[in-house]
Parts: C-alpha cells; sequence; structure tokens
C-alpha cells in the first residue's frame, strides 16, 4: 500500500513556543483556531486555512492558555501576568481582566458559554460568571466538582478574594477587601461571625483538614490561624486559666 506524504499548512506568526491550541464548533462562517505562546500574543485563525485573522494584544508576560466560545464570538487567554483575559473576538478588544494571586495557566468556558474556568499556580480553579464580569466579587458560589452545576450561592459583605468550605459542609468561611474574615452557615447562609485581626486584604482562607480551626493570609505578610469553635481546647488554645508551658515542657505552678 503506498502511503501519500502529507505535507502541513504551517501558520506562522508566533515568535517564542505555542503551548496550547483551541477550536471553536462550526459556525456559519466556518470555525475558528485560537493559539497560546510564550511570547504573549494570542492568534485567531480560520480554522479550516489556518490563515491570520487577528493577534489579541494586553498581556505582559506568556500566554499558556486560551478558549474559544462555540459561536467564537468570545475568547479567553490565561497568562504569566497574573491574569486571565476576556476578548471580543470580532474586534479583538478586551471585555474584562481577571486578576490573579499567579500565573494562570489554563481557561475554559462551560457548556453553554456562561461561566469561564482558570487555573492557576494557586492551585485553584475560579469560576467567574459571564453574565455579570464587573461584579464587585461579593458573591460566593460553590460547584459541584462533578458536573460544575452551582451547588449553593451566598451573598457576603465585602468584595471577596477566597472562601474555604468547612470539612463537614456545615459552614464556611471567606475573607477579602475589607481585612474582616468571615464565617457562615452554609445551609442557611447566615452570618455567624466576622473577626478583623489582619490589617491589609484578606488574600487567602482555608480550613484544616480537621475542621478545627481555619487559615488566612493577608496582604500584610502574614498568616492567621482561627478556631472553628472558639474557646475550644485545642492546639495551643488553652483554658484562660491555665498556664503556659515553658520552654522545657513543664508548667509553672503557683507557690502557695
Amino acid at each position: 500500500m503506498t502511503t501519500l506524504k502529507q505535507v502541513p499548512l504551517t501558520c506562522g506568526g508566533h515568535t517564542r513556543p505555542v503551548v496550547h491550541l483551541d477550536f471553536s464548533d462550526v459556525t456559519s462562517d466556518g470555525f475558528y483556531l485560537i493559539s497560546a505562546c510564550k511570547d504573549g500574543k494570542p492568534m485567531l485563525r480560520q480554522g479550516e486555512t489556518g490563515d491570520w485573522i487577528g493577534t489579541f494584544e494586553g498581556h505582559k508576560g506568556a500566554v499558556w492558555g486560551v478558549a474559544l466560545t462555540q459561536n467564537a464570538n468570545l475568547a479567553a487567554s490565561g497568562a504569566a501576568d497574573f491574569t486571565a483575559k476576556l476578548w471580543d473576538a470580532r474586534y479583538g478588544e478586551v471585555v474584562h481582566t481577571f486578576d490573579h494571586e499567579h500565573i494562570v495557566k489554563s481557561v475554559n468556558f462551560n457548556a453553554d458559554d456562561t461561566l469561564l474556568l482558570t487555573a492557576s499556580n494557586e492551585k485553584l480553579i475560579r469560576v467567574f460568571d459571564l453574565n455579570k464580569p464587573e461584579a464587585g466579587g461579593t458573591n460566593v458560589s460553590f460547584y459541584s466538582s462533578d458536573t460544575m452545576r452551582k451547588m449553593r450561592e451566598f451573598s457576603v459583605p465585602t468584595a471577596c478574594y477566597s472562601a474555604s468550605l468547612a470539612p463537614g459542609r456545615a459552614t464556611f468561611v471567606c475573607g477579602g477587601e475589607d481585612l474582616k474574615v468571615y464565617k457562615f452557615d452554609y445551609n442557611t447562609g447566615t452570618e455567624l461571625e466576622s473577626n478583623k485581626g489582619h490589617f491589609g486584604p484578606v488574600h487567602i482562607v482555608r480550613w484544616s483538614p480537621d475542621g478545627e480551626l481555619y487559615a488566612t493570609g493577608s496582604e500584610d505578610g502574614t498568616v492567621r490561624l482561627w478556631q472553628g469553635v472558639p474557646g475550644r481546647v485545642y492546639g495551643l488554645w488553652r483554658r484562660s486559666h491555665e498556664p503556659a508551658p515553658l520552654a522545657n515542657g513543664y508548667k509553672e505552678l503557683a507557690a502557695n
């Protein structure tokens, strides 16, 4: 059998390694291809021919991930400049920039193109509602990791940077712009506590695996640990009358 040797179409234009690609669905105008490159400039092409259509300019670092909506009206990109960008793919204009705390390695749209998902070196997957990309982030939403279906959504008092669900799923904590850390009932959305200890915005909150405490990290350069149940004897938290341990492990006893 004679094998026909292929001669591929070469699509030039990038100046550094190409690291990701995505196709749109077939539209009335054909389908489209977007490419991510370490040169920081995603490119849009006609899918059937590879013909260059345009370059998305605005990132200030290598672009690691790209995605197109099914109809190719919107594009998304994630980059080393700690941002993900949503683009009008028809005109090449930035619709919205989503700030992150680290390099954004992957972006994707959900099945009906209403949500943008991003994954970054923070080891987080973030979900953004494209119907309100300008929102100040005062909603906390929880999604099923299997179906990406929204399970709960709550309104919180501040622009929220991070949230964490307790291991038992009874409560969640969140923190953000106003320097406070909030705890809510996961089933009712009732605010249970608000605490202030940081001197800068709260960037990250995480529950411990045993559910006894949660940790917060802030712009002020500190990590703080908070009890899930204040007053419970746990770790370095002791009853108010219990003496502190000395360096040798013994406890100081009061003389009679």
